[in-house]
Order: structure tokens, then sequence, then C-alpha cells
């Protein structure tokens, strides 16, 4: 049957066309149950036998939920108890529209067969269908096609429901569309009471999210925040200028302090500050609010204030806030004000469930429960479960269902347990869902699209590639390193010039557009390096295998070859696919090695001698031209392989040969992006760094000016300069705080799309273009470079998506965050590791410099350790706090008689505070300078604790 809709539309140029669309509807759709005879097909997505045991419904069914249940009680669908569920597609088709991230989750649901949840497609069956009647809204459209559906199954099914007592139940929370659904004959409840109603599984309640009604009836009376302004007023007032929007951002350090970050089209990008808890108003981290700004003379400076919410409010606000409030109020220049303003409405929430703990109630029997999460940004959130005893200790995952404007705090539901709090497994399941990293196992159908083994080279790849397997090919890579990207290669020609070949995993070859598993490489972006695990872009017959240039096996590769003379000046340069067989699989301190021993002069020796002579004078020529040499304290753990707990925990330490591939990697990049921009100058995937705002580097001023020094920072090339002048007599690790400083500085480089910018300048490398070629195997950027660059030079052929720079775009945004998120947990895992290093190590006293000086603490640096720590100076027992006076402009902080600057060498205990089980945390003190007031941990007896050293 075919339903058809003819209508006119004017087109860009003024005409008249005519639209028409076509809707083909059937009579043969299936409708999934076991249990029909009428249907015939084999389908057995809905079966009698798993249904759920409830009080409401004493008998089989099957269940169809409406969109808004969908929406808002998806983790009570995503409980194993819940099968024998009908997704409509009126209900999938509306999900997908108004929120992705439960769409895919609702995707995920359909494809587990033993859930049993069954998509029918009721908007082309020809009994099902209906057409939308003038004058009717998309929401009650909606809500009609959903009861058609369901009325149709329950006839449908008649004749079996008769003889096996099999019904169709209706979920709605619309008050309105159950009285409708009654009327005509259905079987409906909220879900709600339906889900009391199940026997097996009374905990099920806690993973109801709370509607309207049920908000206000745990609120308090007493207003505590404005009124959120309705959307209409909201987008009149942005449209009007009178409202901003923006990106709400929480600060770590300070609860009463937030920014709002916004982007207007033409216009550089200003970031207002938001301070107290009735501007912030009921914004949670990562919300799109609207902001009104306040009149300048309320603006106000960021706070130097370390502010921590104890979680001692109750819903009426009665807590130390006011004085916490006041203590952020400063006198301050002019200069450091920032526009201030006030959050005055929501447009889009960010609800994604939060890791943490729950907080159990002193009260007995109570079902109320404050939920503290692991992200400090994150408000507590309250809660209702009858499982506190059960969840004392655990991991959970708590969504915010809304935040009441009578509330000290916003209502949530439980999702799920994660494990017991401090376990190994755990805490890395918490990171990698707190920074949002994909880490679950590949697909059947991701997987589907992976070479069958064994696998070979065939004579079809050797004709289209350039056979390389003769020259002297080897890798050089960290400890342990198992997804090797790339390989050099380094000879003499003939011609006395030399060869140099940068050789790249040939990654793109394996991983065809458009498929299973491209799409997972490209949600993915990146693979995520934790201490001690590997989270993989690609799975590991790839990651580890077929795409590892690994010694003495012929692996494909993506080559790139400079003719070069002994200037390092590059005379020629092609890119050619290949075939290579790596000589060796070299360590960075094995390469040095035999760079360094002079009795060793075989072809592979030889060949990295000539890569380290070329790359001594690429790095010269990059620092001629303003290339910045940062500092970054990294650690490496040696992790017990019986217990993998972190025995030693030490800095890395760099060689020549870091910065040797660091310079052949550099060079093969810059060429390659020069070449894909110069035959697709619109949809070119490139990588810029920005440079900093001068206010960025206030605090880098003002470190150096404290020891009578001046840092220019006109340009990249004069802050390289300044910085390389910087020296301190008797201080040589002053040089390297400020380079640690001045990357602190900088901003984040990001990918882009060579048609949607204009400035494509790499601050940091001083480069005028720049990409990422190296490393394809755990960066997805590097597979689109390298379909370009095959595209560029005939290797391979092209496809819509890569041509479209809009696309092209929007990929870019997807990898920036997910490289963002990436080294957040990496960070994050690093700070566990180093916590469970600490856990057994009683008190130890180390030498520090300090990094940042606060208002009421010094945030102190380890070298030793690469540990940063916050030595607080003040404390809740206003009785033994010392005498603080903290100067903005140095800035300094006078503590009793002793006044602190940045870089002042100190000594500090440090020691793992496990006071709090959530927020476990290194907790330092200070020993030297000795302060009066000020107390210190005993050190504990025993050979794990240290003498305080007596020389500074």
């Amino acid at each position: 049957m075919l339903k058809s809709k003819t209508f006119l539309k004017k087109n860009r140029a003024g005409g008249v066309v005519k639209i028409v669309r076509e809707h083909y509807l059937r009579d043969d759709i299936w409708c999934g149950s076991e249990v029909c005879s009428t249907c015939k097909q084999d389908s057995t997505a809905l079966q009698r036998d798993a249904c759920i045991e409830s009080n409401l419904c004493p008998y089989a069914h099957y269940l169809i939920p409406d969109t808004n249940v969908v929406l808002h009680q998806i983790d009570v669908l995503e409980d194993p108890l819940i099968r024998n569920v009908i997704i409509l597609q009126t209900v999938q088709r509306e999900v997908r529209h108004r929120s992705a991230p439960v769409y895919k989750r609702l995707k995920d649901m359909i494809h587990e067969n033993e859930k049993h949840f069954y998509t029918f497609t009721n908007e082309h069956h020809s009994k099902t269908f209906i057409e939308r009647e003038p004058g009717e809204s998309a929401n009650d459209y909606n809500d009609r096609a959903i009861r058609v559906a369901a009325k149709w199954y329950s006839q449908h099914l008649t004749p079996e429901a008769e003889a096996d007592g099999l019904k169709v139940v209706l979920l709605t929370n619309d008050q309105g569309n159950k009285e409708k659904a009654q009327e005509s004959g259905l079987l409906v409840y909220k879900c709600e009471e339906y889900i009391k109603s199940l026997i097996a599984n009374p905990e099920l309640m806690d993973r109801l999210a709370l509607t309207s009604d049920e908000k206000n009836e745990i609120s308090g009376s007493k207003v505590l925040f404005p009124e959120h302004l309705p959307l209409s007023r909201i987008q009149a007032g942005i449209k009007s200028g009178t409202f901003l929007q923006g990106t709400f951002r929480a600060s770590r350090d300070n609860y009463l302090e937030a920014t709002v970050f916004v982007q207007r089209e033409g216009e550089d990008s200003t970031e207002i500050l938001l301070q107290g808890l009735q501007n912030l108003n009921r914004a949670v981290h990562q919300d799109v609010v609207a902001v009104q700004l306040l009149p300048r003379d309320q603006w106000v400076a960021p706070s130097s204030v370390v502010l921590q919410d104890d979680g001692g409010a109750n819903d009426e606000g009665v807590t130390e806030e006011g004085k916490e409030e006041n203590a952020l109020k400063s006198i301050a220049a002019d200069a450091a004000k920032k526009p201030t303003g006030k959050v005055v409405g929501l447009i889009k929430r960010n609800r994604r469930p939060f890791c943490g703990m729950l907080n159990v109630s002193h009260i007995k029997e109570s079902t109320r429960h404050l939920f503290t999460p692991a992200d400090r940004r994150i408000p507590r959130i309250r809660i209702e479960t009858r499982q506190a005893s059960t969840l004392a200790g655990q991991r959970i995952m708590v969504a915010i269902d809304g935040w009441p404007k009578h509330s000290r705090y916003p209502n949530g539901h439980f999702v799920r347990s994660l494990g017991s709090a401090g376990d190994k497994e755990t805490e890395t399941e918490v990171l990698l869902l707190e920074h949002d990293v994909p880490h679950q196992d590949f697909s059947q159908a991701v997987l589907s699209f992976l070479p069958k083994m064994p696998w070979t080279i065939t004579p079809e790849d050797m004709a289209v590639r350039a056979d390389l397997r003769h020259l002297t090919v080897c890798s050089v890579d960290p400890p342990g390193c198992t997804d090797i990207d790339d390989a050099l290669h380094c000879r003499e020609l003939d011609n006395g010039n030399l060869e140099v070949g940068v050789h790249i995993a040939d990654v793109s070859h394996f991983i065809r557009p458009g498929n299973a598993l491209d799409k997972e490489a490209a949600n993915r972006g990146t693979t995520v390096y934790l201490c001690g695990r590997r989270i993989d872009m690609v799975p590991e017959l790839l990651s580890s295998n077929l795409c590892s240039l690994r010694c003495n096996v012929e692996r494909l590769a993506f080559s790139c070859i400079w003719e070069m003379n002994h200037k390092a000046e590059i005379l020629k340069t092609r890119f050619t696919k290949s075939v290579i067989n790596s000589k060796a699989s070299l360590t960075y301190a094995e390469a040095q090695m035999r760079i360094d021993d002079t009795t060793m002069n075989d072809d592979i020796t030889k060949s990295l001698r000539g890569l380290n002579k070329l790359a001594k004078i690429l790095k010269k020529q990059r620092i001629e031209k303003g290339a910045l040499t940062l500092s970054s304290l990294e650690v490496r753990f040696h992790i017990d392989s019986e217990t993998h707990d972190p025995i030693d925990l030490q800095t890395k330490e760099l060689m020549e040969t870091n910065s040797m591939v660091e310079e052949f990697m550099l060079l093969a990049n810059i060429s390659v992006a020069q070449k894909i921009f110069d035959e697709f100058s619109e949809c070119a995937l490139l990588r810029k760094h920005p440079s900093p705002p001068p206010s960025n580097y206030d605090i880098l001023n003002k470190a150096a000016m404290s020891k009578g020094l001046v840092i220019h920072t006109d340009s990249a090339k004069a802050l390289a300069d300044s910085l390389d002048g910087a020296e301190v007599k008797n201080f040589p690790y002053f040089n390297t705080l400020l380079r640690i400083l001045a990357t602190r500085c900088m901003m984040q480089a990001v990918y882009f799309c060579s048609g949607m910018d204009s400035d494509f300048h790499h601050y940091g490398l001083a480069s005028p273009i720049y990409t990422h070629f190296t490393s394809p195997i755990r960066r997805y950027s590097d597979i689109i470079v390298h379909r370009l660059l095959a595209v560029a030079i005939g290797a391979d052929s092209t496809y819509p998506d890569l041509l479209d720079k809009h696309k092209q775009s929007a990929l870019c945004n997807n990898l920036n965050y997910r490289h963002k998120m990436s080294q957040y947990a990496q960070r994050a895992s690093v700070a566990f590791h180093t916590q469970l290093f600490f856990k057994n190590r009683g008190i130890l006293n180390e030498e520090g410099f300090i990094l940042f000086v606060r208002k009421n603490a010094i945030i102190v640096l380890i070298p030793k350790f690469g540990l940063e720590g916050t030595v607080f100076f003040d404390s809740k027992d206003k009785t033994t706090c010392p005498s603080l006076i903290f100067d903005d402009e140095g800035p300094t902080l006078k503590v009793e008689q002793h006044t602190f600057h940045m870089f002042d060498k100190v000594i500090v205990t440090i020691s793992l505070d496990e006071s709090n089980i959530q927020h476990q945390k290194i907790r330092m003190a200070l020993v030297k300078p000795v302060i009066h007031g000020v107390s210190v941990p005993a050190p504990e007896e025993g050979p794990k604790s240290k003498k305080p050293k007596l020389d500074s």
C-alpha cells in the first residue's frame, strides 16, 4: 500500500517546487511474538516464559513503554529483570530526536538477545499507521500512535492471549495519555506503580527517576534559589543580547565558584565569572546555560580560596555558607576583576550518571541519603534507596532527575553498583566512566571486519607498493611497547646525500570507511594509556599484531621519504605505500647505548647515528624559528607482576633518542600536512596550537619578577629566548620550574578542518602548518590523514564524507573531546596509583618547591615523584588557625612571621589521607620552614619513615 502527500514549496531562487512524499505500508510485518500463529514467522524476540512476576499483572505480559518512559526510565529498562518489551518505531524515532545517549543505550538493549526487546515498525504497518489530524500537536499525535499500536497488539494476540493468559501492558507517566488508553480498553499503568508491583526485585524502585510531583513532595518549603526562566524568554533574551549562552564550568577548588564559556560567532570567546550559590542557580558542570551579566560595579575577581563542600548542609541551606561566601569577597584591583554574572535558566542539561559513594543517613530506617560524586565539580545528590546498608562502602552510579528551587541539593536516583571502593578494578572502572572513555569489549559486528587469520601480504598488495624490505629499518619506543606505529631508516646515497625514511603502520588498509570497525574507531578517537592497562582504539589483532611494526616480520606501511644533505636541508620528498621488514625493535635506552658505543658499527647502529646527527640539526633549526622547549614531570610506575601494585615510582628521564624520534615524527607530520592541504584545501584534517592570550602569562610573569627577571611573551620566539636566559644563581632547578609553569599557560592544541578555519599556526612548534600522521594505531585523526594522503598520491579512492568539510569538522570536535578526556583519565590513573604507592609507606619527608600561592594554602611540587599537593594553613577549628596575610600582586602569603613566595624551597611530609574513602588524597604538611601554630603529622616509627632533612 502507498500513501502519498503532495505540497508546494518555495526554493531559494524564488520559484515553486512540487514535493511528493511517499509512505509505504505493509500488512505482513511480524509482531515478534513466539506464541503468535497469525504472523507465521520465526521470530522469538518476545517470549512468554520470560515474563516478569508482578502483583499488578499476575499473568504473562508484554510491555509497551511510551517515549517519556524510555527517556526518563532508561535505567529501569536496562535492569536484567525487565524483558519482553516492544519498542515502537514511533518511540524509537522520538527518542533518537530528543537524546542521542539514551537512543544508543536503547539500541544496545534491543541487540541483547536475552533482554527480548523487539522493535515494531508501527508507522509502516497498514493496521497501525495513522495520519496526523489537523491542529493535532506532535506530542498528541505520537501518544495516539502508541495507543493505536498497543490496541492492535492486544487484538492481534487475542486467540493466544485467551489460551495462555497473555496480555499487553502500556506504560506511561502521562495522566492524560493513561486516561485515553483506559477509555480504549487498554491495560495501562504508570511506570512507578508497575515497578512497585514487581515481586522479585523490590530494590528496582531505587532506579526509578523521580517525577515532577515526587520532586515537590520531598522538597522543603523555603525557596533557596531564583526561578529559572522559561525557554521562550531565554531565547528572546539571547536574541536581544540581554542574556548570553554558554557552557557552565564548575570549579574543582571552590564549590561556590564557576565560569561560563561564551562563544559568539565572529567574536572572541569570553568567560563570565559566577560566585555564590544564588548566582550558580542549580547549574551542573557542562550544562548549557543562559547568564545575565551583572552591573560593572558588582564584578569581582576570581577567588584565591580553596573551598570544598563538606556536605554539612540540609535542604534549608543551614551551613557555614554565609561565612564562606563572605570569604570569597576580597578587595581586588579593577584590572583583576572579571565580567561577572548569574545563571537565569538552563538551555541543555548535562545529566549523565555520575560515579561516587553514598553518605548513609544517621536517621534510623531513613530511605533518603546524600550521594557524593567522585568529581568535586558535581554537587551532592539526594536519593531514595532501600539498599543503604548494602551500598555503604560501594562505588555506585547515580543520575540527577531534577533540582527543585527549595532544595540545597538536586534529587536523583540509583543507577547501579560498580564494586567496593578502593578496589583497583572498581576504581579503574570509575575513572573510565567519569571521563567518558569507551571501554566495552569490541562487538561481534566490529570484530567481523578484521582480516581472517592466518594473514599474509598478497601479490596484489606488493604490486601497488614500494618494496622497502631491504632497508635497515628499526623502531625505537618505550619499554614494553606492543603497538609500534613508527619505524625509521637512514642511509647514505651514491651522490653523497642522505635518505631518511619515516615508516608508519598502514592501519587504513585494514579499516575501510563506513564499516562497523571504522565507526567504532572514530567514536573512540584514541587509545587510552592507564597505569598497567591500555584501552585500545582498534582490536588487539591490529594494534599489537598485524599493524604493529614488529621486527623480523613483513608489514604494510605508509612511508614518508626525504633526500637530505648533511645540513638536514630537504632536497626531495616522496610519499608511498610500502612493505617493510623492521630489523630491530629497540627501546630508547637500547638505541642510545648503540649510538654511544664506539665499538658498534653495524648497519642498524650506523642508521641510528645518522638519524641522531640530523635530528640535532633539525631541533636547533626549530628552536631558532621560535619552537618552545617546555617541561612537565611525568612518572613511571614499576608494577608488581603478581599483585599489580606499584612498587616503585620515578620520573621519566629523556634521552637523546627520545628527541631523535620526536624530530622525525614532527618533520613527517609537517610534510604530510603541507601535501594534504595542497591537494585538499577545503577538507584537510590539520592540528593547530593557538597563541595564548596575554592574560595567560600573568602568573609566569609574576613568578619571574619575584626573582628579578623579565619574561617576554610577545611571540613564541621571544618566550623561548626569555626562558633560555632565565637563570638564578645557586638555583639550578629554577629554569625547569619556570618551564613547567609556562606549560600551564599554554592553550590546548586542537584538530580542525582546513575549510572551516583560517588560523593554521602551531604556536608551540613554530610551524605554519601541522597535522598528525605518525600514530594511526592509537589516533583516529591519523587514519583520516592517511586516507587523504593516499587519495592525494593516487594510492586509494576517495569517499563522500572524506571531502565534506562539515562532517570533517564534526569529526574533529569528537576527536578533540576524546583526546582531552583521555588525558584526564590518564592523569587520574597516575593519581590513583600514586595513592597506592604511598599507602603502606608511612610518612615521608621530601624536598619540594612552591608552584602556586593561594589565599589559604600553598601548592607544592615534589620533583622526585612528579607529585603536586596542597599545604593548607587554615582549619575548621579557627582557634588554631595562624595569622594569614595574602598579597595577590606577589603573589605572597605571610603565615605568622614567614612569607612564602613562588618557587621557594620547602620540606614537607607526604602521607596518604584515608579518612575519606571516596576522596583519598596525598596530604602534605610543612616541616621546613617551621611555622608556629601549623601542625605536622608525627613520623611513624619503623624503616618506612624517613627523618626530616636538616639542610635546606
